[in-house]
């Protein structure tokens, strides 16, 4: 099995891993990609390399979707074939802006989209729409942003924003607004565009560097991606967002 290593500190499993013949260490085109930190190193090699599973080892107090156990356990584990697919689902954006240049292809994110204010004393105005059904009766909502979250996700900022987490579905939960809004878990069908009224705006996702600005007019499309993130976990989960 071709294995890409992935980690500020993944020298310290390096080792491990040449213990094993069944493991060949790659630096492309890899069959599977070992993790070593947090959640966040986790993220930053869906972004990198999606769809390729993964196997998180965790070297951070706050690496919560992270195998917790040793690294020589776990590479034992994946060299002879013991740890267990568990699929997660993604989603997609796609970004359209007139009169401006799109970004290309929709972007993905396992955790979430973040919509947030640009100016940190100017809220941002937007309007949403669930399977092209105008939410609040197509008002337009004041405040700092809102958030777009898979299952996966929803332990992280979600649960910070809500105080709750999900299992299944989309959560749309929202930030400071000047009404009353309650925040959402959807059907994981369900299509949600958003235009911007007033910006200005950023678009951020998972642990990338990069995100958008956005302006008035710039509409995002947000659902679920066809292909999910695969994770090969110590266990069988009992609920997604509990594999680790």
């Amino acid at each position: 099995m071709k294995a890409l290593l992935f980690g500020a500190e993944v020298q310290e499993v390096l080792e491990e891993v040449r213990k094993f013949s069944e493991l060949e260490v790659v630096d492309h085109d890899p069959e599977v990609v070992i993790c070593y930190g947090g959640d966040g190193t986790l993220l930053a090699s869906e972004l990198r390399w999606p769809g390729i599973p993964k196997v998180p080892i965790r070297n951070s107090r706050k690496g919560h979707k992270c195998i917790a156990y040793p690294p020589a356990d776990v590479v034992r584990r994946l060299a002879n074939d013991r740890l267990v697919r568990t699929e997660f689902m993604k989603l997609e954006c796609a970004l359209s802006r007139p009169g401006r240049q799109a970004p290309g292809p929709a972007l993905t994110a396992l955790n979430e989209f973040n919509v947030h204010m640009g100016h940190i004393n100017a809220a941002v105005r937007f309007r949403l729409w669930l399977d092209n059904e105008p939410y609040e009766d197509g008002n337009e909502i004041i405040g700092d942003g809102f958030l777009v979250s898979t299952p996966f996700g929803s332990t992280a900022y979600f649960k910070q924003l809500t105080r709750g987490i999900f299992y299944r579905g989309i959560g749309l939960a929202f930030k400071s607004t000047a009404h009353h809004v309650c925040h959402l878990v959807l059907p994981e069908e369900t299509v949600i565009r958003a235009e911007i009224t007033r910006g200005p705006a950023a678009l951020a996702f998972d642990s990338s560097l990069e995100y958008f600005d956005l302006k008035d007019g710039d509409e995002l499309i947000v659902k679920k991606y066809p292909q999910p993130a695969v994770i090969l976990a110590w266990e069988m989960p009992q609920h997604p967002s509990s594999v680790f």
